[in-house]
């Protein structure tokens, strides 16, 4: 079963798998349920989560429900517990919008809500990031998570982002990181999609991210808050949600 869910991971194009969700979702979510793990962006209880990854397998990771990862569960606690967005009005845009959120954050009423992403069938706007159609200073909150290491030149998806967002404002840019590099990794050279799905996490990245993203941040302008999260919650929590303990939340300023 694993193998042949790495399979399809590695071969189907994602906008197939996107649609393909919808559809498997529900039975997934009957056959697993129980009351081991819970997915907080919708309180269900299961057994057991899905295993999920293009290179290594992450056992136990996958919600049934949502569709979530750790990252998006991680990222739903820390919105809901330590900002307003589930309260304040204001503008936000969404690049590449998950699966796990898209609904929940249209019916939002306060939000003016814009998803945008270049190739996703489920975007409102399809857009380059390098190259946005939206004007300077539009948004309070932007949202652009696992987006970045799929750019060639991040730097100028940064500039767009940075000029986007409003004075004031602020996003959460999450990415694929190995705390334990200094420096992040890039070698077009690797050309083999199952090599770079063990290098670089999955197959589409162009880039493994270390510690000095936060700074190159800080380069384009932003302010730079580095959030652990995890730090603040119970580890029982952690286990129940199935969160990656130590993972950091890039949440930054303009």
């Amino acid at each position: 079963m694993k193998k042949l869910f790495k399979l399809i991971l590695n071969t189907i194009p994602r906008p197939i798998l996107i649609r393909l969700s919808y559809v498997a979702r529900p039975f997934l979510a009957l056959i697993l349920r129980g009351n081991t793990y819970t997915d907080p962006i919708d309180n269900k209880n299961f057994n057991s989560f899905l295993s999920y990854g293009y290179g290594k397998q992450r056992p136990n990771v996958l919600s049934p429900s949502t569709l979530s990862l750790e990252r998006h569960r991680l990222l739903w606690l820390y919105l809901k517990n330590e900002t307003n967005f589930f309260s304040k009005d204001q503008s936000v845009l969404h690049f590449a919008p998950e699966q796990c959120f898209l609904k929940r954050f249209k019916k939002l009423n306060h939000l003016e809500y814009t998803t945008t992403d270049l190739l996703s069938p489920i975007a409102d706007v399809k857009a380059d990031i390098c190259d946005l159609p939206f004007k300077d200073n539009s948004y309070d909150v932007i949202l652009c998570n696992h987006v970045l290491e799929h750019i060639p030149d991040d730097t100028k998806a940064m500039q767009e982002l940075y000029r986007v967002m409003k004075p004031g404002g602020y996003g959460i840019f999450q990415i694929p990181q190995d705390l334990n590099r200094e420096t992040t990794f890039e070698d077009n050279s690797i050309t083999d999609k199952t090599e770079r799905a063990q290098i670089f996490g999955q197959y589409d990245h162009v880039r493994i991210y270390g510690r000095d993203y936060f700074n190159k941040l800080r380069s384009i302008g932003f302010t730079v808050k580095e959030v652990d999260y995890t730090a603040q919650l119970l580890e029982t929590d952690i286990n129940k949600y199935r969160l990656a303990k130590g993972e950091i939340i890039p949440v930054v300023y303009k």
